[in-house]
């Protein structure tokens, strides 16, 4: 992973309309190899642990050699999808949209993926990758962003996300200042507006994604509240493991992921979602217009959706699988990850999706290109 600071990456929300060519109406031969960009932890082979391989398999069933690259945010993968060279990402729902509409991803023939009608209803015609009745995507994983703390510092989970965003004294009777953290990504303005929905309810936010000029601007005065009590703002999960450990970082918003590898190396860490509950990502398949190896992305899309991979993919990054089925299906390490995970709360989670001019909750709202540039400036010091 690079240490990629957030891109000046704005959206373009126009007609719906693509001048693109339609999808395939059957598959030839597969290609031979497979070049996919995913969240770290998305695409196993066993080489930190052997019990997570779900590429090894694939590889021998389909012939197709597959090679990953991680990226450590969203604006990095569309960064990489306008390079090119890429089949597949694994996009979030603050990435997909931009994808559509900047004509990086194509339209799915969904009768080549017999494993669609296994997908959760509730993710089938999400408005994260259905766009005017196209699928441009197939579900991947989907989770909420918790509140990760360190145990001996917290010997009863916090309630507030204020722990991170308010200088204020942690249980041990020191100060937050410079023991938390916050996500190194424009879209963790949500985040300070979810917050606000509950502090500040007169603000009149419905939608942490749909602010309006007045609450957009109390959510930057929350950030640069929260700036000088940062130890640092994250985006590279193994950095952040390691300031847990090495650091002293007692509080931060995290992946499941980070959570369950640190539990697993026996560090004081839990984790929890807040009295204002939490926004989460709903991460989708999506395949590039000019991919060079459609046969084999369309096979991985299939393989994707078995319920044995959603099972450990889920009990390895702490997600949910977007396979109902899967929760019935023995994880390798004996979770069981649709109670542990939280597969029943996802009415409670408030999903990453692009900021736009045009907003549904109040008419007009502040478009993601701003989000990204005052983003940047806040963790500039400005």
């Amino acid at each position: 992973m690079r240490n990629l600071k957030p891109l000046a990456v704005g959206v373009v929300i126009a007609a719906a309309g693509h001048a693109l060519a339609a999808p395939p109406k059957q598959l030839g031969k597969p290609e031979g190899k497979l070049n996919i960009i995913a969240w770290p932890g998305y695409v196993e082979r066993g080489e930190t642990d052997k019990k997570y391989d779900w590429v090894s398999q694939f590889e021998k069933d389909s012939g197709c050699k597959v090679n990953v690259k991680t990226a450590a945010t969203s604006d990095e993968m569309v960064s990489l999808m306008n390079q090119g060279g890429y089949d597949l990402v694994t996009a979030s729902g603050d990435a997909s949209l931009r994808l559509v509409y900047g004509k990086k991803v194509q339209e799915l023939n969904l009768e080549l993926i017999p494993s669609w009608k296994t997908v959760d209803d509730r993710l089938k015609n999400a408005p994260w990758h259905t766009v005017e009745g196209k699928h441009y995507g197939v579900p991947y994983q989907w989770g909420p962003n918790v509140l990760m703390y360190n145990t001996n510092i917290f010997k009863t989970p916090p309630t507030s996300w204020s722990v991170v965003f308010e200088p204020q004294n942690l249980p041990d009777g020191k100060p937050n200042k410079g023991r938390v953290q916050a996500y190194d990504g424009p879209i963790y303005i949500a985040d300070a507006a979810l917050y606000l929905m509950k502090k500040q309810p007169d603000l009149g936010i419905k939608d942490p994604y749909e602010l309006n000029e007045k609450q957009y601007a109390e959510a930057l005065k929350l950030l640069r509240q929260q700036k000088p009590l940062t130890h640092r703002y994250w985006h590279d999960v193994t950095v952040q493991m390691n300031d847990f450990k090495n650091e002293g970082i007692a509080v931060s918003s995290a992946w499941p992921y980070q959570v369950n590898a640190l539990k697993g190396e026996k560090q004081p860490i839990a984790s929890t979602i807040p009295s204002e509950g939490s926004t989460g990502w709903a991460d989708t398949t999506m395949l590039h217009t000019e991919a060079q190896n459609p046969v084999c992305a369309y096979k991985w899309i299939e393989w994707s959706l078995n319920k044995n991979l959603q099972s450990a993919l889920a009990e390895w990054f702490g997600s949910n699988p977007v396979v109902p089925d899967a929760c019935k299906t023995p994880a390798p390490g004996g979770t069981d990850v649709c109670k542990t995970n939280g597969f029943d709360r996802f009415e409670q989670v408030r999903f990453w999706k692009t900021p736009i001019a045009k907003c549904a909750s109040q008419g007009t709202c502040v478009p993601y290109s701003k989000w990204t540039q005052d983003y940047i400036a806040i963790m500039g010091g400005r």
